[in-house]
């Protein structure tokens, strides 16, 4: 015998594969070993993440240059605003197809999304290229349906839906068309994209809302069923 428990060695009184005999092996997040499955922080997706966090200065500053008129300096801020937009579709998708996802990048890819299309937004604002109504309605929607999220996160998660997608890609079109200096039929057509990008704010908005008060009302259903189903079996005891 060799005094060693089986439940240290795999059950057969052996060493576990990789461990030392008596000593059983290392659980995954012990000792500084990273929980198996875990990506680390410095992957492709969180890279692409923090490129699109440190565009958004550089974004605005390009915009503003020279009081925010130039064309030269537009087409260059135009250029930052489309690689942060195309880093938006990446890091999240190769997120979740190589198993990337980490704490960090669920805190800053949100971040560095709302980043941009603000800055983009309050900047075309205030040179007076964008009514400020537009700003505060997209602006006011998305801070809204983020503190709801945190409202109901006890309850679920409010998945992201089609609409969701296609407001964001009608956001990113027309706040990109307005950063160019456009004239003539362009000028007119992004005026039009803007407004599809409003009214896909508002309608996928409201429909969070929806979603957030059947999801609070399914999860205090659930929470007085169980506490009703604990009050019998807890008076039983007595």
């Amino acid at each position: 015998m060799t005094g060693v428990p089986a439940s240290a060695t795999g059950g057969s009184g052996r060493p576990a594969p990789g461990g030392k005999l008596g000593v059983p092996p290392r659980p995954p997040g012990v000792g500084g070993a990273k929980p198996v499955g875990q990506a680390g922080l410095w992957n492709i997706a969180n890279i692409l993440t923090m490129i699109r966090l440190v565009l958004v200065p550089g974004f605005v500053v390009l915009l503003l240059q020279d009081g925010g008129h130039d064309p030269v300096w537009r087409a260059w801020a135009w250029a930052a605003f489309a690689v942060a937009m195309i880093t938006d579709v990446f890091d999240g998708h190769l997120a979740r197809t190589y198993n990337l996802v980490t704490d960090f990048g669920k805190i800053a890819d949100p971040i560095a999304d709302k980043a941009i299309m603000a800055a983009g937004l309050i900047c075309l604002s205030l040179l007076g290229d964008l009514p400020w109504w537009v700003t505060i309605v997209i602006l006011a929607r998305e801070l809204g349906i983020t503190l709801m999220r945190f409202w109901v996160i006890r309850h679920g998660v409010i998945p992201a839906s089609r609409g969701g997608k296609m407001k964001t890609l009608a956001q990113g079109a027309a706040v990109g068309m307005y950063v160019l200096v456009l004239t003539g039929p362009l000028a007119t057509l992004r005026f039009w994209v803007m407004l599809v990008a409003v009214v896909l704010t508002v309608v996928t908005g409201l429909d969070y809302v929806r979603q957030a008060i059947v999801l609070r009302r399914r999860g205090l259903a659930k929470e007085r069923a169980v506490a009703a189903a604990e009050r019998p079996a807890a008076g039983s005891g007595r």
